[in-house]
């Protein structure tokens, strides 16, 4: 069994590098009693993420409904043959991460197959599922032996889930909107997207890293920098998007480059060695 889970954290490990070289840096970076946790949180998140924004050719709903089942079959019986599931259970149970986040999740992936705009209370209920409740969860993994500690931490946990969301949807606006048909933000014309509509959404995010940032300055230097490191990614794209036009955010895909990630590792490093934020 122990070879079993091995591999089958493998897996979720892989998945994790295979998908986001940004955030399996940041892992990386985590004390490596936390690491296991957190691939296997991503791998899970990934593969649902996937069922919704990959697989059009198949019936969609009746996988995610599949995909569904057997998370919580896996989590009910300790085991799944399906190794990203095993090792999500495997997680769940040994950090005793909340039903009511899994369900939240679950039910946001699937707003996907079905929803293409969302109104101001849809939105929020949407970006808590598939956004906030991850960050909860790596904050279980994080804090599963210190319970006050995790709930002094939930609402910055939450901001920094959300700030990365919002970035994605600015990020992903051209793929979301002309290719998917998903409007997230119910008062912004897309086809007529301007400067102050911009403006708006970036004025939400700014707001959101603030007040995230207050958390991640209180997390426990085990974490700490593996944390700081991806909000510090997400904030130079989140700078490099609020300089682009509006007009070209629907041209093109932002993305921080490789060399400038190794600069800000660099940067991020001694800022959190020195405790200088």
């Amino acid at each position: 069994m122990d070879i079993y889970r091995k591999n089958n954290l493998d897996c979720s490990r892989i998945t994790t590098q295979n998908y986001s070289t940004s955030f399996s840096l940041g892992v990386r970076m985590l004390n490596r009693k936390y690491r296991s946790g957190i691939y296997s949180i991503y791998g899970f998140v990934r593969y649902a993420d996937e069922i919704v924004d990959t697989f059009f050719d198949q019936d969609q709903q009746l996988i995610f409904d599949e995909f569904k089942q057997e998370t919580f079959k896996a989590i009910e019986r300790g085991f799944s043959i399906n190794p990203i599931l095993d090792s999500f259970q495997d997680a769940v149970r040994r950090y005793g991460i909340d039903r009511e986040l899994i369900d939240a999740f679950l039910l946001s992936m699937e707003m996907d197959l079905n929803q293409k705009s969302y109104d101001p209370e849809l939105l929020k209920k949407y970006i808590y599922g598939s956004a906030e409740v991850v960050g909860l969860m790596c904050l279980s993994v994080f804090y599963f032996e210190e319970p006050e500690k995790y709930r002094h931490l939930v609402a910055p946990a939450r901001k920094l889930g959300a700030a990365f969301q919002k970035v994605n949807f600015l990020r992903d606006a051209r793929d979301d909107f002309e290719y998917k048909g998903r409007i997230y933000f119910q008062d912004i014309d897309f086809n007529h997207f301007d400067q102050a509509s911009k403006q708006k959404i970036e004025r939400e995010i700014e707001q959101d890293f603030k007040e995230a940032f207050q958390g991640i300055k209180a997390l426990k230097k085990q974490v700490r920098f593996g944390v700081y490191l991806a909000y510090i990614y997400y904030l130079r794209l989140f700078r490099k998007i609020k300089r682009a036009q509006p007009s070209h955010i629907l041209k093109q895909r932002y993305r921080v480059s490789n060399p400038k990630k190794m600069y800000l590792l660099a940067n991020a490093y001694f800022r959190n060695a020195l405790n200088i934020f």
